[in-house]
């Protein structure tokens, strides 16, 4: 079968992208779930997009195909492109270029029968071939209204189609910055391309654009969270390589600013709490029933907020929070340390003791997630306290790690603060 860079099935180009060069440096031979032949053409195909950005090393195992994108000289997030390509056949373009014709202007309303008409009147006066009947037609119909590019109204038994009137795009900065930075970004990309070629309006020191190959599973879950409804979702985890399925009620969509990752926040009725996942680990998505309990959940969710650091509500299936306090020395002219504190603290509290000294506090779902923030004040930290004995142990063990890789455990004993 000849190679096509048209695609019919995006959730094999965000594997293939996923696997390879966000998650991967695989080679060829590593290359396990189909054929060789079906990895030469998603690369090719792969290539085609982003073939700019790839870059090869040869290692003892193979050949590794890796992306190397410097945010500095980037403002447009190339991974978009994915989404720009779609399978057609010559009927489907023939009929799409002929429908919008017939149906250019909005106060045009014609019936199936009259669009056939029609479009038979064309193509006679083309002397085209005719690729499509009535059932073709009227599938064809069906997809735009429900895409939005077709008004479908019913009179009497008869349904009427109007072409939607065109909408004013919003200021091209804003659409600019919209695609670079918001959830489902490549909805802007797409405005952007209607506005004509694009302009490198803004630059990003943090430009996370692997959230791109995410969008169709967020646009199903704001979708769903929009119309209050739970949702069937297939989840892939790596470490184990199994798939399964869960049904949840989906609350709120949280983005991490350091990592960029996507985390959806959702009530798993099996497990009867309120629990994360991040979505790259999600296959599908299906929307289910209206859910009933929506509201209650979102409040109760929005209560939660109050004690999270990040996404993680492990306390949660104890039924408690968890203790986290610990006391920073700083010298006179190191005000920028409890103006940290300050800045840093999210659902916790900075206590000022005196001038050089100042205390934080938190009661969270997860002390365990604070853990990395906590070290970087290690070489001012002059007191430090866990509720959760799990967590403490951890600091600790990190704390007699680091004294064993720079040779300094048989002066100190084990780590203390």
């Amino acid at each position: 079968m000849q190679y096509s860079e048209l695609i019919k099935n995006f959730g094999r180009v965000r594997e293939t992208m996923r696997d390879f060069f966000v998650y991967g440096f695989r080679t060829r031979g590593e290359y396990t779930k189909k054929s060789a032949r079906s990895y030469d053409d998603e690369r090719r195909r792969l290539e085609s997009w982003l073939g700019d950005y790839m870059c090869f090393r040869q290692t003892a195992d193979g050949k590794n195909v890796f992306l190397t994108i410097d945010s500095r000289a980037v403002s447009h997030n190339p991974l978009f492109s994915a989404w720009k390509s779609k399978s057609f056949t010559d009927g489907d373009i023939t009929l799409h270029f002929i429908l919008m014709d017939i149906l250019r202007d909005p106060d045009t309303s014609l019936t199936l029968a009259e669009l056939e008409e029609a479009a038979d009147r064309i193509l006679s006066e083309t002397s085209a071939p005719r690729l499509y009947d009535e059932s073709t037609l009227r599938k064809k119909l069906k997809e735009y209204a429900g895409e939005g590019l077709i008004r479908a109204e019913k009179s009497g038994r008869t349904i009427r189609y109007s072409r939607m009137p065109d909408v004013p795009l919003p200021d091209r900065s804003l659409l600019d910055f919209f695609s670079e930075v918001s959830p489902c970004g490549v909805i802007g990309s797409f405005l952007l391309d209607k506005t004509g070629e694009h302009e490198d309006l803004f630059t990003f020191k943090h430009h996370y654009i692997t959230g791109a190959l995410d969008s169709g599973i967020l646009y199903e879950l704001f979708r769903a969270m929009g119309e209050k409804r739970s949702v069937t979702a297939e989840l892939y985890n790596r470490d184990r390589e199994q798939r399964r399925v869960f049904e949840a009620v989906p609350l709120k969509i949280m983005i991490s600013v350091q990592s960029g990752r996507q985390y959806l926040m959702a009530y798993v009725p099996r497990y009867g709490r309120i629990s994360s996942c991040r979505l790259d680990s999600i296959i599908s998505v299906k929307a289910g029933e209206i859910c009933a309990d929506f509201d209650r959940l979102r409040e109760d969710f929005e209560k939660m907020r109050a004690h999270l650091w990040g996404v993680s509500t492990r306390g949660r299936a104890r039924e408690g929070l968890e203790h986290v306090e610990f006391t920073v020395r700083f010298r006179s002219d190191e005000e920028h340390i409890p103006a940290r504190l300050e800045r840093e603290k999210r659902c916790g509290t900075v206590e000022r003791i005196d001038r050089n000294t100042a205390r934080f506090s938190a009661d969270v779902y997860d002390s365990g997630e604070l853990l990395p923030w906590i070290r970087t004040f290690i070489r001012r930290i002059t007191e430090i306290h866990f509720s959760e004995p799990e967590a403490e142990a951890r600091f600790r063990d990190d704390l007699d790690e680091m004294y064993r890789l720079y040779g300094l455990a048989d002066e100190g004993g084990e780590a203390e603060t």
